[in-house]
């Protein structure tokens, strides 16, 4: 196929819009929902289908355009100033065959749609904790789902295909028994192997979910962490929590009881009868006064409910490290650093608990199998306002060394991060990675992201 040499004869060959600067709608559709990244590319692509992929990759190789993806812009990491954007939230569609518990999702799709389309036959996918994020890029980042994690394991762990457009245009059907290279390196190496149009996957026999919320005082965060972390140590896998300091500022559409105050908040999700998960839940409950209790029976359609992420887009910046325990003394670390007597400068800190199914082994790049909590930092605002911040996360996760495993959680890394993506990987797996991109993107067009650079040469983030 020829490829389309100026912006004319792509936008003739392309079904969905090809805008530029200046053209109506481009700020729209390349707005990211985490504002901390402006997006200014050359051409932005409104993809419909792969054909459209097809086409934009094929113009960015001609004219050795670098290329990024966008599909709900949350883990927006490098500018695409000057590149070739292709968007994907016009490739929707949401297929469930309920005799395989599997679905097919396209690449603009997110969790909440697939939830409900799943809901209809009695099953539920591993999603995130928010019902906003895009599907693809979450599952080819690992997928951990704070609702079933520990219960199913990584999401990326129930692919069974993924069909994809590499750096050349080609498209491919890659699944474990076909194209198993690419298929495993697209597991754990997002948008670094090709443009993903559609997903499919496994889906699970669970309707409700005991599940929610608990909010306490941060005068009580030593209690309720030390609880929680005896809690999360005898968990039964069908238990999946995480717990997190909040000090939220008193933006709109922060409730009353987050504005301006420093808060404990306990997410919990139990995939069993409400009696066992009320039992599980007691010591919590009993750790300290409870300022408000969400723990319920719910539909697993309103697993947003369980931790309320944000719905509204805003700068921010995301740090992560994976511990392999928590013992008291890391608890005292974190207390030092980020409980009720610290001068703690960032929004939020939390741990997320893994283990259970999360820890068995797979033939994809992606998850941890060897941790046992994913500590994640927030902070609110654009990056370069945020030197104490950025400070903060540093120490806490040099005071974590000990309990460290060395890898951090590529859906949580963010700019900060471009320099360590190796992290993300143990050192086969990125060999591996590396070895995948020399063969389906030598070149590194696809570089505006976590970037894996091929073995040899290739250009980095520009």
């Amino acid at each position: 196929m020829d490829s389309p040499k100026t912006p004319d004869e792509l936008a003739d060959v392309v079904a969905g819009p090809v805008l530029h600067p200046g053209s109506a709608g481009y700020a729209e559709e390349c707005a990211t929902y985490n504002l901390a990244v402006t997006h200014r590319p050359a051409v932005v692509v409104g993809a419909t289908c792969a054909a459209d992929v097809s086409a934009a990759l094929r113009y960015a190789a001609g004219h050795e355009l670098p290329v990024a993806v966008l599909a709900t812009g949350h883990q927006a990491i490098v500018p695409a100033d000057g590149a070739v954007l292709i968007t994907t939230r016009r490739v929707t569609g949401v297929q469930v065959d309920p005799e395989r518990r599997s679905v097919r999702v396209g690449a603009g799709e997110r969790w909440q749609a697939v939830a409900d389309a799943a809901a209809e036959h009695g099953l539920a996918p591993l999603a995130g904790s928010s019902p906003l994020v895009g599907v693809v890029g979450y599952t080819l980042g690992g997928g951990l789902s704070p609702m079933l994690g520990r219960a199913y394991g990584w999401a990326a762990d129930h692919v069974t295909a993924i069909d994809v457009v590499t750096a050349d245009g080609e498209h491919h059907r890659t699944g474990p028994q076909a194209e198993a290279e690419l298929f495993n390196a697209l597991l754990g190496g997002k948008s670094n192997l090709g443009v993903v149009t559609a997903i499919e996957f496994g889906l699970f026999p669970v309707e409700r979910l005991y599940a929610g919320g608990l909010f306490f005082a941060g005068t009580d965060a030593p209690a309720v962490l030390r609880t929680y972390a005896k809690v999360a140590d005898n968990a039964p896998d069908e238990l999946t929590t995480s717990i997190a300091f909040l000090r939220l500022p008193p933006l709109p559409g922060v409730p009353d009881l987050l504005a301006g105050k420093f808060v404990v908040h306990v997410r919990f999700s139990y995939a069993g009868s409400s009696g066992d998960g009320a039992a599980l839940a007691e010591p919590l409950r009993a750790a300290a006064p409870v300022l408000l209790d969400t723990l319920r029976e719910m539909p697993f359609g309103s697993f947003a409910e369980i931790h309320s992420d944000p719905v509204d887009p805003a700068p921010f910046l995301e740090r992560t490290e994976v511990v392999a325990s928590l013992p008291e003394e890391a608890v005292q670390e974190l207390l030092e650093l980020a409980g009720p007597e610290a001068d703690c400068p960032v929004h939020f800190v939390e741990l997320r608990h893994l283990g259970g199914a999360l820890s068995r082994p797979a033939a994809h790049a992606a998850g941890h199998r060897d941790g046992q909590f994913a500590v994640w930092v927030v902070a609110v605002g654009m990056p370069a306002e945020l030197t104490a911040q950025k400070a903060f996360a540093d120490e806490l996760f040099a005071r974590l060394t000990p309990w460290s495993t060395g890898r951090r959680y590529l859906n949580f890394m963010s700019t900060e991060d471009l320099d360590a993506v190796e992290t993300a990987y143990d050192t086969p797996v990125w060999e591996r990675l590396r070895a995948a991109k020399h063969r389906y993107d030598p070149a590194n067009l696809l570089r505006l992201n976590h970037n894996i650079a091929p073995t040899g040469n290739g250009p980095r983030h520009d």
